[in-house]
């Protein structure tokens, strides 16, 4: 295939060391099933999934015709005062693979967008029951929950914090769930569910009555999948409960078939009060994210309003985009009529088998995974994130693609992955991780 050279001056890429990029591109050209393509015709396996996004695949001709024909028949209205008949559509099918009672949908463009949209939510709920106080937040160390200054002040990553500082909220932080001890672990750690008192510590330094929410995700994503302890996320929805807090979990990465279930939430036997979701709604198609509330946040806030204004001062200009919207059904299509949620639970154990399979090769220090989901810590190099970097470039040339943060690789293949596709990812894995070299 040929190929014209990139002008790559003017294009500032997100979480990228730009100087290195220039240096040696790695650049996709096209996609197709759970592969990438480059330039100059490489094939990479996708074994994350984008980032998280593709669940079902790339190049879906079921979600581009919808978008075609959404876009022919109505390519864009606003959501303020206005609405699109797809966007009640959407919510309504949305509510139905929600647990129980979370069937209010507020809709934005990025996990990003939805995260800074629920911390507004929950301020408002707490203010139209009269509890205006509550304005401080709860977040957990090695956190992720994108980049928006809401999220960026919830963040418990270190580097996502370090240079934004004089912008963030009132959050505190408990501490994360991993130990040496549970190094290797496939699944639910047996020890841990004690690291939630953390919240009822937390309450008793600051006043529970002035929390708001606390936010956590399911599975600690963007560090590199930290699984929770058994009955971890229980003990916190119940010290929640106990003080008036709400419990938000974070499905930006888990939601829509990840760990086995629509939601982990469903997977963990915990209902949240508020869920947020984006990445694999659309299957990473167009962006888009939501907020689900219980019934009574949404009816709170829009009873405490009596004058012919909004109740909820809060939106974007692509809220419920028309098109989004359609990829999102054509991508939920998808999930319900190939199974795909049930297709990742039945394909999660050969995928493990793969992953802790890597046990013994010298780069590798540690091992997670739960689902269609898993972290490979690596071990130390001479600087905090150098190997990551290098393992993910050599990876990239032998063929395989996956997200890296700092030294942890996350593996997430597509749920329309097959065992030879899983086979082949893990043996591009085994032999740059089986190197003694870096």
């Amino acid at each position: 295939m040929t190929h014209m050279p990139i002008a790559m001056d003017n294009h500032w890429l997100p979480f990228t060391n730009n100087r290195l990029f220039h240096k040696e591109p790695q650049i996709f050209a096209r996609a197709k099933g759970v592969r990438y393509w480059t330039p100059e015709d490489q094939e990479i396996l996708d074994g994350s999934s984008g980032l998280f996004c593709s669940a079902a695949g790339h190049g879906r001709p079921e979600i581009a015709d919808a978008v075609h024909k959404q876009l022919m028949e109505l390519d864009y209205t606003p959501h303020f005062q206005r609405a699109a008949p797809i966007s009640f559509e959407l919510a309504s099918r949305l509510s139905e693979l929600l647990p129980d009672g979370i069937d209010r949908v507020f809709f934005g463009s990025s996990g990003s967008e939805a995260v800074d949209s629920a911390m507004k939510i929950c301020l408002a709920y707490h203010r139209a029951r009269g509890e205006a106080q509550r304005t401080r937040f709860v977040s957990r160390a090695w956190g992720y929950h994108g980049v928006n200054l809401g999220g960026t002040s919830l963040a418990g990553m270190v580097g996502n914090r370090r240079d934004f500082s004089g912008v963030t909220c009132d959050v505190v932080h408990m501490r994360h769930t991993w130990n040496e001890e549970q190094r290797f672990t496939r699944g639910q750690p047996e020890d841990g569910a004690h690291l939630a008192d953390d919240l009822e510590d937390l309450c008793k330094t600051y006043g529970g009555e002035t929390i708001a929410a606390v936010f956590v995700e399911p599975i600690a994503g963007s560090i590199g999948t930290i699984v929770p302890p058994k009955g971890y996320l229980q003990r916190l929805r119940k010290i929640a409960d106990k003080y008036g807090i709400l419990l938000v979990f974070d499905e930006v990465i888990t939601g829509f078939g990840r760990t086995g279930a629509a939601f982990a939430s469903e997977e963990f036997g915990v209902t949240p009060d508020v869920i947020t979701m984006a990445k694999a709604l659309t299957n990473g198609t167009i962006p888009m994210s939501a907020v689900a509330v219980k019934t009574e946040i949404q009816q709170a806030v829009i009873a405490s309003v009596t004058t012919d204004r909004p109740e909820l001062m809060h939106g974007y200009t692509y809220s419920a985009h028309p098109v989004a919207c359609a990829a999102a059904l054509a991508s939920l299509d998808i999930y319900r009529d190939e199974k795909l949620f049930e297709r990742g639970k039945a394909m999660s154990g050969t995928f493990l088998d793969g992953v802790f399979g890597l046990r013994n090769l010298p780069q590798v220090y540690d091992l997670r995974g739960h689902g269609m989901m898993a972290g490979i810590q690596l071990t130390p190099g001479k600087a905090p994130g150098e190997k990551g970097s290098i393992v993910q470039r050599l990876l990239f040339k032998d063929g395989l693609h996956v997200k890296a943060t700092g030294d942890a690789l996350i593996f997430a293949p597509a749920l329309v992955s097959e065992e030879s596709d899983l086979e082949q990812m893990v043996d591009s894995l085994r032999r740059v991780l089986g190197r003694s070299d870096l």
